[in-house]
């Protein structure tokens, strides 16, 4: 029994190893990723001479093809063996590292993007299972847990300071320095890390696609509308095409065999309510970064590293009130919690639609970055617990999952429709699409304006996140009892 337990858990004794260092690193690489790409929009804008909906698409084609097929990502791991395909996404996203630094255009650009969302989804969801199979249970797989949580928030702030200096040298670095990063975890992981056994497990193949498609279907229609005409059969078609996939993906879930998005999940009415939350303060957080960025360099004329480093208090805010959250989330009502740090965040998203050219960072900016995100950390905070709340400990992961897919699949969208907002204000007022190098100052005024018109747009996601928040009935014990469970499921 004890060789057995040896080969199941590898690392028994502390967690900080070859293989943390593995998992971690690859969880780091692949927050670095999300963060810098928005620090580099205007820089890459320019060099390529994007449209605006070009420039967006850099965007939500890795995040599409990420949110899209996560959850069949992670059905990949136990079908075929979760080293191998571990080491095959992280494989993928490296090669699409390459293909996006030498990328010459619009669309090698975005297809190399939307490969590397790809590889994420692959490898993202495979590397927190691996977890489970490499540490043993009890203090050892908590310190993992912990450390491989702690990616996010260090890659997260790293991630503006780092692809800022790198965006200053070229553009084309964020990308490239991942190339070495990941021939360096696929190097180590062979040897780290020991493969499960396969399951012989249907994969709801159909399902991943029909859901990614839609979802691109809707995304582009916004997208492309401001530009091309809400009347132009392109954009009628993206829209009706994108609803009807979608709808084709609930039938195909309906009858699948190992569906990805099981119903029996969505029975409860308060749960149903919290994923609508949480796609939409998703909304928020993939929409706003971008905009703010923008507006910093194009309009306050910021250096890529100036930017980044702007985005900083953001993260001390969020982080206060995410520790703030996790106390109260056991005592009150949490979605008191959720509607206050979404009317915090509308509030303050509603003055930042006021800014203009003759504003500065420090006496009109730096205080609201730091209260949104503070609005930010209290609202996301209890929202995944909310989608755990009262199940069994069998239903946690399947939960956890779709809730991080609501939140990562919906940001697109979300950033579709704010995106249009901005591009057809800054066109309705005399602007153009394109760089901002080559406008005018009466254009550049255009397009601030066009740019703070997003941020009223992230105000009324985050109004409508604090309305549907509100039918959230989860109650202090249920969310105590969620976080106990999720701690039991961790050391199971």
């Amino acid at each position: 029994m004890p060789e057995t337990t040896a080969v199941k858990y590898p690392v028994t004794t502390r967690a900080f190893g070859l293989a943390i260092v593995v998992l971690g690193g690859m969880q780091l690489m692949m927050v670095l990723d999300g963060t810098v790409a928005s620090l580099a929009l205007a820089r890459i804008q320019d060099d390529l001479v994007l449209s605006d909906s070009g420039r967006n698409w850099v965007i939500t084609s890795y995040a599409l093809t990420y949110g899209g097929l996560m959850l069949l990502g992670g059905r990949l791991g136990d079908a075929f063996g979760r080293k191998r395909v571990f080491i095959g996404g992280v494989a993928l996203f490296t090669l699409a590292s390459l293909f996006c630094g030498i990328a010459v255009g619009e669309f090698t650009l975005i297809a190399a993007r939307a490969l590397q969302g790809v590889g994420a989804a692959i490898a993202s969801p495979t590397a927190l299972a691996l977890v489970a199979t490499t540490f043993a249970p009890g203090p050892v797989r908590n310190q993992a847990i912990a450390i491989f949580a702690a990616m996010t928030g260090i890659g997260s702030v790293t991630g503006l300071i780092v692809g800022g200096a790198l965006t200053e040298v070229s553009w084309r670095w964020i990308f490239l320095i991942n190339v070495p990063i990941g021939l360096l975890i696929m190097g180590l992981a062979f040897g780290s890390l020991v493969e499960t056994s396969a399951e012989r497990l249907r994969l709801d193949v159909p399902g991943a696609i029909l859901a990614t498609l839609g979802c691109t279907g809707i995304v582009f229609g916004f997208t492309e509308g401001a530009e091309l005409g809400w009347a132009s059969p392109a954009v009628i078609v993206a829209l009706v095409g994108g609803a009807a996939l979608l709808a084709a993906f609930l039938v195909v879930e309906r009858r699948a065999e190992n569906p990805l998005l099981p119903f029996s999940l969505f029975r409860n009415r308060d749960r149903v309510a919290t994923f609508a939350a949480i796609a939409l303060v998703g909304a928020v957080m993939f929409s706003l970064a971008p905009f703010v960025a923008l507006f910093v360099q194009d309009i306050l004329d910021f250096t890529p590293l100036r930017a980044g480093l702007a985005f900083v208090p953001f993260a001390f805010g969020l982080g206060a009130a995410a520790f703030v959250a996790s106390k109260l989330a056991v005592r009150i009502q949490p979605r008191w919690l959720v509607v206050t740090g979404t009317v915090i965040t509308a509030l303050g998203l509603l003055y930042g639609s006021t800014l203009d050219s003759s504003s500065s960072y420090m006496q009109d900016m730096f205080a609201l970055v730091v209260v949104i995100g503070f609005g930010v950390g209290l609202a996301v905070v209890p929202l995944p617990l909310c989608a755990i709340a009262g199940v069994g400990q069998h239903e946690i992961g399947p939960l956890a999952a779709i809730a991080q897919v609501a939140q990562v699949l919906f940001g697109p969208i979300g950033l579709a429709i704010v995106g249009a907002m901005a591009t057809s204000r800054t066109l309705s007022l005399g602007g153009i699409s394109g760089p901002a190098a080559d406008m005018t100052p009466d254009q550049l005024d255009a397009l601030s304006s066009g740019y703070t018109f997003a941020l009223l747009g992230c105000a009324i996601f985050a109004a409508l996140a604090a309305v549907v928040a509100l039918f959230i009935r989860f109650t202090p014990e249920e969310v105590a009892q969620a976080q106990a469970a999720e701690k039991a499921a961790q050391e199971a």
